[in-house]
């Protein structure tokens, strides 16, 4: 559920019908739908937004840049002059947000067209001859900020680096699939000219594919919509453009009615990757999927694959979907540059599996009881469906039962959801006490309390994070944090993502009901900030663990705050609470963590492997065929360092719960899945260290603190 620029968080709820009592009325219904929603959406952004930058010419100049950049995020379809005689409408932008008449899409529109044509022509002619790849030379692949070229001469140049590398690219692949071939009886080797047109080949379909796809795929109407995004987008990354039919698929994923894999995608310069993988779901069942996987090929069943090189990630979900109990292989792409086939049977996407669950961690006499939540959930039409609130409390009830010693909570990926129900999560922890400040567009703060002064669990508490926590996530660790009572534990810091959103429908009329459906379109908008009882904000800094410990994905510019268009980060008064710590000496606690974590090897080969992906920001690769593959198997050997030192880890012993198998048994599959997480767990080097975390803070209670350092 990731657009092609942000990671999708799912939106806390705020009271129905709060934005229509500002929405103007009487307004003459302009002639032409596109100018109607450019109207409208522009009525909503300002009036509504919790931060309307003010949409003016300035305003313009940017929405008129990133429009283009859109459309042409490689600069190879724009020509300088294009962008020069476009100029024109570069401050009128605003006047047609505010009525005036469109200019500047058709404008563009006519253009875009044209040079279209004239670039899908390059590449057929251009990937008929065979590349040299013995030449010194390089090609950067992220065109942000680079000029458009300033010649059709300077364009088929450019279109002759990024063809050669996708060529390289897949050249290099074939290359390693005829060394691991040779050893097969009866196996023919092909030439390295036989294999460099092979690679051509391969390449000149996923271009003719591209194109077809603008061309035939890519209609009027998804550019326009395209543009309004833009401008919505532009006023914060949360605030996004929905037209009907991506509201639709947008609710079927909230609702989880679908059959897939169990998989988000996301896009990243026409490449799709993996996101997320859903618990229990044929794509984590397989344990040959990782988030961060590159999707090379869709095949249904034994049919011939499609490559998905250029394809738009709502594309590849289509192809990826499908019949329940069918067939669908994924061809992907690992982090070393191996490729992989996967075969998976699509199955409904039960929303129950990613429900609130738990386990038992046994460890040297001690017993830590462990907590996933993937998000926030809550059944807002249904007053009887699944509150993640509820199912936390029953979760901690049941640990409880088993005697724990200490409670990990993994918020791990988790990308928010109901803000309801993360104050009573908070609530279960501390006597009483305000969770979260909340703050509107008028600067208004309202503090939202814990009343209930009983306290569900009171013993030594540790919160999991990464990157990808975010929102009511950042919530829950933050207020955990101030008040001292757990230990945060993670990646340098969490999102960022401290706004809130509810989807608008456009159209005044279905704005009534509290809808957020429209025939004309949804604005999912930015309604309100968060803030810490401390008086800081989680936007955009997020929260930074008490303990930081290395993982590999440090490197991906994912977080709020690698967005121009976030809103910043500002603090507002600080709330009375008094700090509940149980009296756990966390210094301690920290240090002898922070003497594990330096000495483990696997710690330090996860760092060593950040540093060679982050190496390389600029995303400059050379063409040079030796060079490159140099460059390939110095990433791949930090990978197999981390995957060789992690085998010598020993296993966590963790063990589901008996009510849990009891209630299961019925469902084999549903126990096979809930065993299977629990193997997967038991390998997750980040929870061990959380367990030698817990198990120190229980020691320090004990008065028995050892603080040895863990030879791993």
């Amino acid at each position: 559920m990731f657009s092609r620029k942000t990671a999708p968080y799912i939106a806390l709820l705020v009271a129905a019908g709060l934005l229509f009592a500002i929405r103007s009325s009487g307004i003459i219904d302009p002639p032409d739908k596109y100018q109607k929603i450019f109207q409208e959406v522009t009525e909503l952004l300002e009036e509504a937004h919790f931060s309307p930058r003010k949409i003016d010419d300035a305003f313009s100049k940017l929405i008129f840049l990133k429009y283009l950049e859109e459309l042409d995020e490689d600069r190879n379809i724009f020509l300088a002059q294009d962008i020069r005689e476009l100029k024109r409408y570069e401050t009128q932008i605003d006047d047609e947000l505010h009525g005036a008449p469109l200019q500047f899409f058709y404008a563009v529109e006519q253009t875009y067209l044209r040079r279209l044509k004239e670039a899908s022509e390059i590449p057929r002619e251009m990937l008929a001859q065979p590349f040299s790849f013995s030449v010194e030379e390089s090609v950067r692949l992220e065109a942000k900020n680079a000029d458009w070229p300033a010649t059709p001469s300077a364009r088929r140049e450019s279109w002759r680096k990024r063809l050669k590398y996708m060529t390289l690219d897949r050249l290099s692949d074939l290359m390693e699939q005829r060394e691991q071939g040779k050893s097969t009886p009866g196996f023919t080797a092909k030439t390295d000219a036989e294999l460099e047109k092979e690679a051509r080949t391969k390449v000149a379909s996923i271009i003719d594919g591209n194109f077809n796809r603008l061309k035939t795929r890519f209609s009027e109407e998804d550019r326009f919509n395209l543009l309004v995004n833009t401008v919505a987008s532009h006023m914060d990354p949360h605030t996004n453009f929905m037209p009907p039919l991506e509201k639709r698929s947008f609710d079927e994923q909230m609702r989880g009615s679908f059959f897939g894999i169990g998989a988000s995608l996301r896009g990243e310069d026409g490449i799709i990757k993996i996101a997320t993988l859903v618990a229990g779901m044929p794509a984590w069942k397989s344990g040959e999927v990782k988030v961060g996987d590159q999707v090379l090929k869709v095949a249904q069943g034994a049919e011939e694959p499609v490559d998905v090189a250029g394809f738009e990630v709502e594309d590849a979900v289509r192809l990826i979907r499908g019949k329940k109990g069918t067939e669908v292989r994924l061809t992907l792409k690992k982090a070393d540059g191996s490729v992989k086939v996967v075969s998976m049977i699509r199955d409904e996407i039960v929303l129950d599996e990613t429900y609130a669950r738990s386990a038992v961690i046994e460890q040297q006499g001690r017993r830590i009881g462990y907590i996933f939540l993937p998000e926030f959930y809550a059944d807002w039409e249904n007053p009887n469906g699944p509150r993640s609130a509820q199912d936390i409390s029953r979760e901690i009830s049941k640990l409880k039962e088993q005697k724990v010693d200490g409670i990990v909570m993994d918020l791990r990926n988790n990308g928010g959801g109901s803000l309801y129900d993360v104050v009573q999560i908070a609530g279960y922890f501390i006597s009483d006490g305000p969770i979260v400040q909340v703050k509107d567009r008028e600067g208004n703060p309202a503090v939202l309390r814990d009343r209930d002064r009983s306290v569900l669990y009171d013993g030594p508490l540790a919160i999991m994070v990464n990157e990808f926590s975010a929102s009511a996530s950042e919530i829950l660790a933050a207020a955990m944090q101030d008040y001292g009572r757990g230990i945060v534990v993670g990646s340098s810091s969490t999102y960022g993502k401290g706004t809130v959103q509810r989807n608008i429908g456009i159209d005044r009329a279905t704005s009534l009901n509290g809808s957020g459906n429209s025939d004309l379109g949804t604005v999912k908008l930015t309604l309100q900030k968060f803030y810490r009882i401390t008086g800081g904000s989680t936007q955009l800094k997020g929260v930074t663990p008490d303990i930081v410990i290395p993982d590999t994905y440090e490197y991906l510019k994912f977080r709020e705050k690698d967005n121009p268009d976030a809103l910043p980060w500002d603090e507002i008064r600080t709330v009375p609470f008094l700090k509940q710590n149980p009296g756990i000496d966390y210094a301690t606690v920290t240090r002898a963590s922070q003497a594990r974590i330096a000495a483990s090897p696997t710690f330090r080969a996860i760092r060593e492997t950040v540093a060679i992906l982050d190496r390389n920001p600029d995303r400059v690769y050379s063409l040079n065929l030796v060079k490159y593959k140099a460059d390939l198997k110095s990433i791949r050997d930090a990978m197999k360092r981390v995957e060789g030192v992690g085998k010598t880890i020993p296993s966590l012993q963790i063990n589901l719960l008996p009510q849990d198998i009891r209630r299961l048994e019925a469902d084999k599959d549903k126990l096979e899945r809930r065993k299977q997480w629990v193997g997967n767990l038991s390998k997750d080097i980040h929870l061990g260290e959380t367990v030698n975390i817990v198990s120190d803070m229980i020691n320090g209670l004990r008065g028995a603190f050892a603080g040895t350092p863990d030879p791993r």
